[in-house]
């Protein structure tokens, strides 16, 4: 007998549920909120771009008028940004039952966070290690929560040079740079799936395959095949649905599309590639990120 293909149809209800989805403006966070936005969620907005969000958040109420939107700001490339978000999300919340940690950038040129970080190490994984911890106690605290990580197949070609993590010594490669941040996200979920007590909260990571997002606008060429080849929003973010509420989830799993290459398709189980499951290297990521970020869990 066939399986059926997992879709929205297979998220409950999610009546009082509060969803942190980081990156709730364009792309798979946007689409992801107006999913479960239509499910009755609160959902925490989580954006660098608060009139953007207004404008998105409109946009979702006129397809469901009673969604439950909270706009709150979030720089991740700023622990200050970072730690004003958990500070005030904290005194407004006493629960926090799925953190989405959706929001990156891709292939930009060359720049540092302002706390020094190389931006796309900084944004992708060092500012969601931070936010993370700071709301890790939260989660714990919340009955059957989860945190959600959006890694990329780009993880294949990750390879970090710990001792030049913030590309302060070698020419930039702003590719290499990216793959190694989404390498990053594995190692950061591997690891945390390890440190969480039976299963809690249940960590999972996902990819969307090639989905055609903003994300792209840096890179030419990916942005002119990304017409051709790659697949809608609503099929790329059906992998982070899934990492999000699949019932038969497992502390590290890894969802992403079950097509063409891994670029395209329903959402399944996947393997990420023998580096990332490297515990020498998972370990060594999480100290240094403790050191770089001055967040314990």
């Amino acid at each position: 007998m066939k399986k059926s293909n997992w879709t929205t149809q297979n998220i409950p209800d999610q009546t009082s549920k509060i969803i942190i989805i980081t990156g709730a403006t364009s792309g798979l966070g946007k689409q992801a909120t107006k999913v479960l936005a239509g499910k009755n969620a609160t959902i925490i907005m989580a954006v660098r771009n608060i009139k953007k969000a207004e404008t998105v958040a409109s946009e979702i109420k006129g397809e469901s008028p009673d969604a439950k939107l909270d706009i709150r700001q979030l720089d991740l490339g700023s622990l200050n940004s970072i730690k004003t978000f958990a500070t005030s999300f904290l005194k407004s919340y006493d629960k926090l039952d799925i953190l989405i940690n959706n929001a990156g950038v891709m292939a930009c040129p060359y720049s540092k966070t302002e706390d020094g970080f190389e931006i796309q190490m900084g944004t992708n994984h060092f500012g969601p290690f931070a936010l993370t911890g700071l709301l890790f106690d939260l989660l714990k605290k919340t009955p059957n929560s989860r945190i959600v990580s959006t890694s990329s197949f780009a993880h294949l070609q990750g390879n970090i040079d710990f001792a030049d993590i913030n590309w302060e010594t070698r020419d930039y490669n702003t590719t290499k740079a990216y793959a190694d941040s989404k390498i990053a996200n594995l190692y950061f979920i591997y690891e945390l799936a390890k440190k969480c007590q039976n299963g809690h909260p249940l960590v999972t990571a996902c990819h969307p395959g090639w989905t055609k997002t903003e994300l792209d606008r840096y890179s030419g060429i990916t942005e002119f095949l990304g017409n051709i080849f790659a697949q809608k929003v609503e099929m790329g973010t059906l992998p982070t649905l899934r990492a999000a509420f699949d019932v038969d989830a497992k502390p590290g799993d890894f969802f992403g599309p079950n097509g063409w290459f891994g670029i395209r398709g329903y959402p399944v189980k996947v393997q990420s590639n023998k580096l990332s499951h490297n515990e020498e290297l998972t370990k060594k990521l999480w100290e240094v990120s403790q050191q770089q970020t001055g967040i314990s869990y």
